[in-house]
């Protein structure tokens, strides 16, 4: 098997026979066989009936992993990555934004370009909304400072990359994952290639901004421990801070005869002291509480049903 299409899928039952058949028409004649494992995160429509037709038909060679529940696109990605049988995988969404024309390209770059490992997109135009994009590029700029693996802005989880690649991503059993994290830390050479995101195929999006925001928390805490430093230098700040207000305190009380402020200015240091304390907890809060969910030693996902194509009835 040349190529895995990994293609994790969240209520998407109106999209997945619309993805398949978009797949057959950009893989006709390519040469080389190749397959899709659909992994169904919990989907609460009709997704898995619709994943059942496709794996029944096996109109090209299909597998479907199916989760419990709902464990969010890093499991789902990890879950396809375990299944895949290819040289080659792929990770695409499965609303049709990601175009199965370019996997083609990909796959042959990889093939005349033996020095990458990986081909990663990125969006050369964003169709969001300013304000999304600000904040995407407040993040980036953000976590490449903070961190010691760099993020390449607006690349995607959409990408291409050898059997050699996936083999060291299985091999991080990290439960709180950050993918495009991952693909950094790992390394390998990676080719980026732009793209223009389509216009879903039906339904809507699954990420909103609080999402987002959560998502990007948990790529900052899983790739830097520059947050934990903020927290010793705000202390460092706030003890420097008092020293010199209080020499201030004790020089105009000695040569200038005022008199100490009073009752605001000291409920204005309780409230900042105060919630600067309640920051840094929660800061080292964020960090204690992954290492315990994380020293549980939970699976990434539980599978309640996986469809090979031996399982095809």
């Amino acid at each position: 098997m040349k190529l895995s299409l990994v293609v994790p899928c969240y209520n998407e039952a109106e999209n997945v026979a619309a993805f398949q058949s978009a797949v057959l028409n950009a893989f006709a004649g390519c040469g080389y066989d190749y397959e899709i494992v659909y992994v169904n995160d919990g989907s609460r429509d009709g997704t898995m009936a619709a994943l059942r037709k496709l794996h029944a038909a096996q109109d090209c060679p299909v597998k479907v992993v199916s989760f419990t529940r709902n464990f969010g696109k890093e499991s789902g990605i990890y879950a396809g990555l375990q299944q895949a049988a290819g040289d080659y995988i792929s990770v695409i969404d499965a609303d049709l934004q990601q175009r199965p024309e370019i996997v083609r390209d990909m796959v042959k770059i990889l093939d005349e370009q033996p020095a990458y490992d990986i081909v990663a997109a990125y969006q050369d135009r964003r169709g969001e909304g300013k304000v999304l994009t600000f904040f995407k590029t407040c993040f980036y700029s953000l976590i490449n400072k903070m961190s010691t693996v760099k993020l390449r802005a607006n690349a995607s989880d959409f990408r291409t990359f050898r059997r050699c690649v996936a083999e060291s991503i299985l091999s991080l059993g990290e439960y709180h994952r950050f993918s495009k994290g991952i693909f950094a830390w790992v390394g390998y050479e990676t080719c980026f290639i732009p793209y223009t995101a389509c216009e879903r195929a039906a339904g809507t999006t699954k990420w909103s901004f609080r999402k987002l925001l959560n998502y990007a928390i948990d790529g900052i805490i899983g790739f830097s421990t520059a947050p934990l430093r903020l927290a010793t230098y705000l202390g460092f700040l706030s003890a420097f801070s008092a020293l010199i207000y209080l020499i201030l305190v004790i020089i105009q009380k000695l040569a200038c005869g005022i008199d100490v402020p009073g009752y605001a200015t000291i409920i204005v240091l309780i409230l900042f002291l105060g919630g600067m304390q309640l920051f840094c907890t929660g800061l080292i809060g964020e960090y204690v509480g992954r290492a315990f969910e994380q020293s549980k030693k939970r699976p990434i996902y539980l599978a309640k049903e996986i469809l090979t194509y031996e399982s095809k009835k």
